[in-house]
């Protein structure tokens, strides 16, 4: 273990540590969690040579102010933003060093949610069923950061970086989702699919990790009746009864008692945790050509 690397000058708006998450514990009512977009958390990861498992620190809306208290080679990923290293402008998805004393602030203003800090060791925090991962609905994995806090890393991984500059495509505006049927679409009126594609949602304020709530074209159902708590996975599309959507996150609870119209799929659930309030999202129906479908053909082939 490396030691304390980092002081808590401002935690920002709500900042986290994160990783993959816990999977298997769903029986237990424990969700997987882990980092909200997984893939600018991998990326940040690798730009500093770290496994992608390690702990990076998840920052929401900016804010963040740390001094670091040894020499460490960091990235920054995600949701881009303002960012300095004792005033001076640094870049996001490329490696940098940070020395003795020196300060990293994260400013605000971008159309995203979620920014990644890595540091080359990965951070250390509390493990909980083996993840430290920190899960907003069950209270479960270590504490936000608080001023004052003291953030150990871990040894860098030998070799040094693996990849000095990473291209990201700037965020979609609107945000396009992908979705397939959901376990009880057959609950919804005729079309209830197609109405869901029709036109444009809005993001509200009422969204966070657990969920996003939206607003736009009501969905109707066809069955009024209660429906027993059936299992829920991230990106699952709820409509309770006022027929507003809800499209469900990392930190989704383990079952859930409204019809499941669709679910976003997996290859489009970064870009739906980014999406901040104010935003818009379109929903639409998969096709061949889809980059989403093919690299999740590919996981399931591994």
């Amino acid at each position: 273990m490396a030691g304390p690397a980092f002081e808590v000058i401002t935690p920002g708006a709500r900042t986290t540590f994160q990783d993959l998450g816990r999977p298997g514990h769903a029986a237990e009512g424990i969700g997987r969690s882990g980092a909200a977009d997984r893939a600018s958390h991998r990326l940040a990861n690798r730009l500093v040579g770290n496994d992608e498992r390690a702990v990076t620190l998840e920052v929401v809306l900016g804010g963040l102010e740390l001094r670091a208290l040894t020499t460490v080679d960091i990235a920054l990923t995600g949701a881009v933003r303002p960012a300095t290293v004792n005033g001076r402008a640094v870049g996001f998805h490329a490696p940098f060093t940070l020395h003795l004393d020196d300060t990293l602030r994260l400013g605000h203003g971008t159309k995203q949610v979620y920014s990644y800090l890595a540091v080359a060791g990965g951070f250390i925090a509390e493990q909980v069923l083996g993840s430290s991962a920190t899960d907003q609905l069950s209270g479960v994995g270590p504490p936000p950061l608080q001023a004052g806090m003291q953030v150990p890393i871990g040894r860098a991984p030998s070799g040094g970086h693996r990849v000095d500059v990473a291209p990201v495509a700037p965020p979609q505006d609107p945000v396009e989702l992908v979705i397939v049927a959901g376990p009880r679409a057959d609950w919804f009126v005729a079309g209830a699919l197609d109405e869901l594609c029709r036109a444009p949602y809005l993001v509200t304020t009422n969204s966070s990790r657990v969920a996003l709530r939206l607003e736009g074209p009501r969905i109707l159902r066809s069955r009024t009746e209660e429906l027993p708590s059936e299992a829920l996975v991230r990106g699952a599309i709820q409509v309770p009864p006022d027929g507003r959507p809800i499209v469900f996150g990392a930190d989704h609870p383990v079952t859930g008692g409204y019809p499941v119209l669709a679910v976003v799929v997996d290859g489009c659930l970064d870009a739906a945790a980014q999406a901040q309030p104010g935003a818009h999202i379109r929903f639409r129906r998969p096709q061949p050509s889809d980059p989403e479908l093919r690299s999740a053909a590919m996981r399931s082939s591994e």
